[in-house]
């Protein structure tokens, strides 16, 4: 469904889209990137297919463009430059130029391997669980047990307010009131879809994106509560009146935590333990970006249940999503709740 009035001709949709990516506050180095990949794209679909515009392509020029990809790159940077597609293909069609999104099924397929690398480092468990009980500041503790545990991106972990969290806690001096879409929901994190970096919501000018494709709903176990729950108990009053949940202790007092924030605490410990190199690359490094691999991988392998990891995510395509939602109690909740692995404290 569009978002806004449908562009009255659009000659060139690859150029438009970059236009409105810019004003998005997009990098020029990722314009480029998207350039580069959708021209190719384009010229393929052209040469191999003889097609007349972007828009009436289908989703087996778009399959056949990803088989064409392989044997030439690595399944981590095929994803990725299929990611870039997809991303196009929805914009154009939620702005009303485009149909449809022909990426859309491709991608649920190509969904996992963005982060399936598997020349990344390989920790066990019992590792990460030695790694988390090194953590002893109560910011620094939920801050990586949130990314661990619900697999969410670094932006969308900064963007997170107080009333994305319904928790049921009575020994806070402070209360918040939840989102509606948390309502009989207890002890859970929305992760919505809408936050872009340089735009407004709740109140306040973001400078991170969520990037994910729906507004989910995570469980939170009775481990996180609890890092939750101390973090609050400490946490300064926040400058913002979008009452983000995590805000600096530091020399920022009070002001949401950004994206670099994040990296320093994660790269900080992961140095301490040995798992974090200056030059190391993604390879041997553990980033914030890992929790969400370590995430991916382990609850995918421990429930077998690739659609509810896929859900919580946000990965999951409008066909399929009503059954996660309206279910989510059963289906989501209770297959997250029996295979989250555990975190103990110290």
């Amino acid at each position: 469904m569009a978002t806004e009035a449908t562009p009255q001709a659009v000659d060139d949709p690859i150029a438009y889209f970059l236009e409105d990516q810019r004003y998005h506050g997009k990098s020029e180095r990722t314009l480029e990137a998207y350039d580069r990949v959708l021209r190719a794209f384009e010229a393929f679909v052209v040469g191999e297919f003889a097609v007349d515009s972007l828009e009436g392509v289908s989703r087996r020029e778009c399959m056949a463009w990803v088989h064409s990809l392989r044997g030439e790159y690595e399944p981590s940077t095929i994803a990725t430059y299929a990611s870039y597609l997809n991303r196009f293909f929805d914009y154009m069609n939620r702005i009303g130029v485009f149909d449809s999104n022909p990426m859309a099924l491709v991608m649920e397929e190509l969904s996992e391997s963005i982060d399936s690398n598997p020349t990344r480092r390989d920790v066990s468990i019992p590792d990460m669980r030695s790694f988390v009980a090194s953590i002893g500041h109560p910011l620094e503790r939920a801050v990586v047990l949130v990314l661990l545990k619900t697999g969410i991106r670094v932006g969308e972990l900064c963007n997170l307010d107080l009333r994305d969290l319904n928790l049921a806690v009575d020994d806070l001096e402070f209360e918040w009131d939840a989102r509606v879409e948390l309502e009989h929901r207890e002890s859970s994190i929305f992760v919505g879809a809408e936050p872009a970096r340089g735009e407004v919501t709740n109140g306040e000018e973001r400078t991170a994106s969520n990037k994910r494709k729906r507004d989910t709903v995570v469980p939170v176990d009775d481990e996180l509560d609890r890092a939750l729950v101390e973090w609050l108990a400490i946490r300064p009053d926040a400058i913002s009146p979008a009452r983000p949940l995590f805000v600096d202790t530091q020399t920022s007092w009070g002001q949401r935590l950004t994206t670099a924030d994040v990296r320093y605490i994660v790269e900080k410990h992961a140095r301490e333990f040995g798992w974090y190199r200056t030059g190391g690359g993604t390879t041997e490094n553990v980033t914030p970006h890992y929790f969400r691999h370590f995430f991916t991988t382990h609850l995918r392998d421990r429930t077998g249940d690739r659609g509810v990891v896929q859900y919580l995510r946000g990965d999951v395509a409008s066909e399929v999503i009503d059954t996660y939602t309206h279910d989510w109690g059963d289906r989501v909740r209770e297959t997250y709740l029996d295979h989250i692995y555990s975190m103990p404290s110290k």
